[in-house]
């Protein structure tokens, strides 16, 4: 149980990557809060994530309000008193070229994928501090270490891998760690709306060394060594799940 008495806060919990995380932490013993926007389709795959340890706990989150953001952490906190995990996995995808789009969806994209975590950050920091021993796992992306066709994507994913660094700096001396993931193409309903067509999506497996997409527990499993006391001296680092594709 490597996360036994751990309390999480996993954003864009109840799909993809995110419910991978979940499931994988609540597997290691940790009290899990999962908060997401709340669609008919999100409740059902909340409804499914339920379990009858009751060790995860579903909550509507909207990642771009602060009321949202801290009403969600006075509750973890009135009931726990800390955060020892903080996971901003919630974010948001468009394949469109710069051409193509308008200055109101790289507002949003920004407003989803950067701008969320670092007001999640800076809500929860004293409830971090209070654990003593807490670790931040903000999920990027490879476009975040290079070029990306959809530029708005690739400008928010750059940087939180920056704000990770930041932060990690600044708060290590608080018991304080924190680090970036950078996923490349996961078999995800995300993932392949990144590379929809099949002609287009033959031509990047033939540039993945490894030869397919990844999974979203193959995420999972990396995130949870970054959340775990097995990566107690690992701050600031970015850690790529792309098998092998950056590497060329």
């Amino acid at each position: 149980m490597r996360l036994k008495g751990k309390v999480a806060l996993v954003t864009g919990g109840n799909k993809g990557i995110g419910a991978a995380v979940v499931r994988r932490f609540a597997s290691e013993g940790a009290k899990v809060w999962s908060g997401d926007i709340l669609t008919d389709k999100t409740k059902e795959l909340a409804d499914n994530l339920a379990n009858d340890k009751g060790n995860i706990i579903h909550e509507t989150l909207d990642v771009t309000s602060q009321t949202s953001w801290q009403l969600l952490i006075n509750k973890i906190v009135h009931e726990t008193r800390k955060i020892d995990i903080l996971i901003n996995n919630a974010g948001i995808y468009e394949r469109r070229s710069i051409e193509e789009t308008t200055e109101e969806q790289f507002d949003k994209m920004l407003a989803v994928n950067t701008k969320g975590p670092f007001i999640g950050i800076k809500l929860a920091l004293d409830a971090l501090k209070a654990s003593g021993n807490a670790s931040i796992v903000n999920l990027s992306s490879t476009a975040g270490l290079r070029g990306s066709f959809a530029v708005h994507y690739g400008a928010s994913k750059g940087a939180l891998r920056l704000m990770t660094k930041s932060i990690a700096s600044k708060y290590a001396k608080d018991g304080i760690r924190c680090n970036s993931v950078h996923p490349g193409p996961i078999d995800t309903e995300m993932g392949h709306t990144a590379v929809p067509p099949d002609q287009l999506k033959e031509r990047l497996y033939e540039r993945i060394p490894m030869g397919r997409f990844g999974t979203a527990e193959e995420v999972a499993n990396v995130i949870l060594f970054l959340a775990s006391d097995e990566s107690s001296f690992v701050t600031g680092s970015e850690v790529v799940v792309d098998g092998g594709a950056t590497s060329k």
